[in-house]
């Protein structure tokens, strides 16, 4: 017994400097992505308008307070949401390939925003007019049932395809949906267009501190949901018939994970347009990071990493952009596509010693 005692002891210990690392890192990430920028601004000045200050140069505070603030704070809610929305989907379709980006998600929120982007900005649809008046919350709606419905769809193609096959439906399914959108965009306005396409690239610049009042709740909510999914994604690593066992309903599980995940990109997706990679990249780093698959230490793992990430693609957009910012969508890519190569490659090595 003394022994047990021992060896959970000695590792809680470096699990407990990995929290705090990790908590370390995000107030880093943070304070460097306020400092960061085309504009660079002393590290003091950016401490002083956080602190509410007045008299600072070159309307620095005006920078800090009102764009770089509210950006920063996107950053790190969407890297979280589309962290947890992607561990989410990797158990529930056990695959370490699934994320709202690649099964077609994404797509999914795309064109419900892009409904309400185009037709709301002046798009030609008159039998679509009703949605000229829909408001922030009501776009992340709209993302979130076109994430939901094309969740579902291919929720109902897992049960029949295999694994690997499913991730070539999930792109047939977004190149289907993407269809949809450039419909849409042949008989918008040239400024619906103009908007939308900007939107596409992502950013995190668009959220202003007015759509953070309906973002921020909106994601949180869903995050807190996400830990009564703790227990089942534990249950359905085993299979169903162990989820039974222990008392949990497969269906209603799957339901519920569908529901929080749609939210969660939905509602990126929504306002800072389609981030792909971080969904797939962060979920496996956080399982290399603790050495478990235990979702009571992945679910706030994948949060905090994700922050962090996202708030990384966001400052190498703004200094290696310089006056411009880099498409966010290029940042993440180069570093989840790394990260989903490694993956690929694992896979193959395992299959190689399975076969021999």
């Amino acid at each position: 017994m003394a022994s047990n005692r021992d060896d959970s002891r000695s590792l809680q210990y470096p699990r407990r400097w990995v929290w705090i690392v990790l908590g370390a890192a995000l107030v880093l990430c943070w304070l460097a992505d306020l400092f960061l920028g085309s504009v660079r601004i002393p590290f003091q000045d950016v401490i002083r308008a956080l602190s509410g200050a007045e008299g600072l140069s070159n309307n620095w505070g005006v920078i800090i307070r009102d764009y770089r603030l509210p950006k920063s704070i996107a950053a790190m809610f969407s890297g979280a949401a589309l962290s947890v929305a992607g561990l989410q989907m990797q158990t529930l379709f056990r695959n370490s390939l699934a994320d709202p980006f690649i099964l077609g998600i994404s797509s999914g929120g795309n064109l419900g925003a892009a409904i309400v982007i185009l037709v709301g900005a002046g798009g030609s649809f008159q039998f679509l007019g009703k949605f000229s008046a829909i408001g922030n919350l009501n776009l992340i709606a709209a993302a979130s049932l076109g994430a939901s419905a094309v969740f579902i769809l291919v929720m109902t193609l897992s049960r029949r395809v295999h694994a690997t096959t499913l991730l070539i439906t999930g792109v047939l399914v977004s190149y289907i949906v993407n269809a949809f959108v450039r419909v849409l965009v042949q008989y918008a306005s040239p400024d619906a267009v103009q908007a939308y396409l900007s939107w596409t690239f992502g950013s995190f610049a668009g959220v202003t501190r007015e759509r953070l009042t309906v973002f921020v709740p909106v994601v949180s909510l869903a995050l807190l949901l996400s830990a009564l999914t703790i227990k089942p994604l534990n249950a359905l690593l085993l299979g169903e018939l162990h989820a039974r066992s222990v008392g949990i309903d497969p269906s209603r599980s799957r339901r519920l994970i569908i529901l929080v995940a749609s939210i969660l990109t939905g509602a990126v997706t929504a306002y800072c347009g389609i981030i792909g990679f971080i969904g797939i990249a962060v979920p496996h780093l956080c399982r290399s990071l603790f050495a478990d698959s235990d979702h009571m230490v992945l679910l706030p793992g994948c949060i905090l990493v994700g922050a962090c990430v996202a708030l990384i693609a966001d400052m190498i957009s703004q200094v290696f952009g310089g006056a411009f910012l880099l498409p966010l969508n290029s940042v993440t890519a180069l570093i989840g596509g790394p990260v989903i190569l490694f993956v690929i490659l694992k896979k193959r090595n395992l299959s190689r010693e399975f076969d021999a």
